[in-house]
């Protein structure tokens, strides 16, 4: 069963930087036990805890229980009536009985189920769950799952998490998305919820912290959120692209120089370093670093003083150390193009930034807060997203991650020429068209895939993987095998490591 989701955000706040905001699912509060029939044309009241029932054939004793758990529970019977009953501005929690409808049924309900004002959870038996589009929308539309028959406790649980989850959305997430700022982070899957739980962690220490990730994953934001949060929030958090400067400037860049130290220097100028006193320095891109340039930095981290070029004054200077990368740099060290010594001053906490791909249930969430924040790019008013193109984004690999996202979704506001954003809009055409399938191989697709993210989750360590999925490390590793996610020319190792997965997916 899928693990229940969770939206978090980091939002800016006027005057105070950055916000880590988390839910409670379960905050919900009691209301009236009423229930309304949409063929009957009742509205609920406003402020009511709400929650659809959508079923061909209602179970009386679930409406029943619902009620008496202080529900107002609006039933519907078909597509069209969960229509009816949706609006636009109001967050209700949604129970769709999935073995009742019929195949025929699912194009429909997929529309009321990309709803987002709608916590949707899903009842399925065994035997539609063996059905890969019902096994779809299941993934893309609802926060979680289960198979009946099902205790009408479990049900009122799981209604009142979604109901939690989805007026967390709205109240999360600014009013006017369209002019929102860029420093801000959006997620609901697991590995954002540890990455914020990670982020609160470490904002409260002024010990070095090293983020790993890949390009395009917003190591910058995270860093940010880190300076937000932490005691140093109101001192400068100074950021600094170790890549995007020649080398031969990176140490006045650093750590500024004296008048006259160079052809050129007229004047004193502060380096990134000082200017940061009382506050963060953001290296990214460290891995990088010239050789020279590391090795000035890790006499700073020793110290805590700098001498500007041309200078021979040391200068004290209070600031905390962040640092990102998307190279591996446990291989920069081995190759020689990274000390040590630096590496180990650097990364006293770690942070990992999970890539796009493993995010579930984000890529559509973070493509719809893309297009409210740039919809008006276009003359023409953009509603959202066709359903071939949400398939196509959750099929589609993200070797550039959340950059990419953005850069594809600003390109199709801009070039779409109907109100939908289709596939074709985002260059991912090829991307969603439905494969024919047997149950076997979606069976093996759905074990990779699960194995694939479990060792991600755990960065390679077998061990705790396996307790992850519910299998012996021994039939993890034949599993590993079958599915090609062994390193043919490694070993296994007996630290509970994967012979190469966790460290070259980490790194690739």
């Amino acid at each position: 069963m899928r693990e229940s989701s969770h939206l978090s955000s980091v939002t800016p706040l006027a005057g105070s930087g950055l916000r880590l905001a988390v839910s409670r699912g379960n905050e919900t509060p009691a209301a009236r036990p009423v229930a309304v029939d949409a063929s009957r044309g009742a509205a609920p009241e406003a402020g009511a805890r709400v929650l659809l029932y959508a079923a061909r054939t209602p179970d009386d004793a679930v409406v029943e229980h619902l009620k008496s758990r202080g529900w107002r529970v609006l039933v519907a019977r078909s597509a069209h009536e969960i229509g009816k009953l949706i609006k636009p501005a109001s967050m209700c929690a949604g129970i769709v009985d999935m073995a009742s409808f019929a195949v025929r049924d699912l194009p429909g309900l997929e529309a009321s189920l990309r709803q987002q004002q709608v916590g949707w959870i899903a009842l399925a038996n065994p035997e539609r769950l063996a059905d890969p589009a019902v096994r779809r929308l299941i993934r893309h539309y609802c926060f979680d799952y289960v198979k009946i028959p099902v205790a009408n406790a479990t049900i009122d649980y799981l209604g009142g998490h979604a109901y939690g989850m989805v007026n967390l959305c709205d109240a999360d997430l600014p009013p006017d998305t369209a002019g929102a700022s860029d420093d801000e982070m959006v997620g609901t899957c697991e590995a954002m919820q540890q990455l914020f739980r990670t982020i609160r962690k470490v904002a409260n220490t002024d010990a070095s912290v090293f983020i790993s990730g890949e390009s395009g994953t917003g190591k910058e934001l995270t860093a940010l959120a880190i300076h937000e949060r932490s005691p140093r929030r109101k001192a400068p958090f100074v950021p600094i692209n170790c890549g995007a400067i020649p080398h031969h400037l990176l140490q006045s860049e650093l750590f500024g120089y004296e008048r006259g130290a160079f052809t050129g220097a007229n004047q004193r100028k502060i380096g990134r370093v000082e200017a940061a006193n009382g506050g963060t320095l953001f290296l990214d891109e460290i891995g990088d670093l010239p050789m020279e340039s590391q090795a000035s930095l890790l006499r700073f981290l020793q110290e805590g003083k700098i001498e500007r070029l041309g200078g021979h004054e040391s200068i004290p200077v209070d600031v905390r150390i962040i640092s990102a990368t998307h190279v591996d740099l446990e291989g920069a060290m081995g190759g020689g193009r990274f000390r040590q010594d630096l590496f180990h001053r650097l990364c006293v906490l770690r942070v990992d930034e999970p890539p796009l791909r493993s995010r579930g249930k984000d890529i559509e969430l973070l493509a719809h807060h893309i297009l409210g924040k740039f919809k008006t790019d276009n003359a023409r008013k953009i509603r959202g997203f066709t359903p071939s193109a949400i398939e196509a984004m959750y099929n589609y690999h993200w070797p550039g991650n959340v950059r990419e996202l953005i850069n594809r979704v600003r390109r199709a506001i801009v070039m779409a020429e109907n109100k939908l954003i289709s596939a074709d809009d985002l260059d991912l055409a090829h991307f969603s068209e439905q494969q024919t399938m047997s149950l076997t191989q979606a069976r093996e697709a759905a074990e990779k895939r699960a194995i694939e993210v479990a060792l991600l989750r755990h960065r390679g360590r077998l061990n705790e993987a396996a307790s992850d999925l519910g299998i012996s490390r021994v039939t993890l590793y034949r599993l590993m095998g079958t599915h090609g996610l062994r390193d043919p020319s490694g070993e296994e190792r007996g630290d509970g490591k994967g012979a190469a997965f966790g460290e070259h997916e980490a790194h690739e």
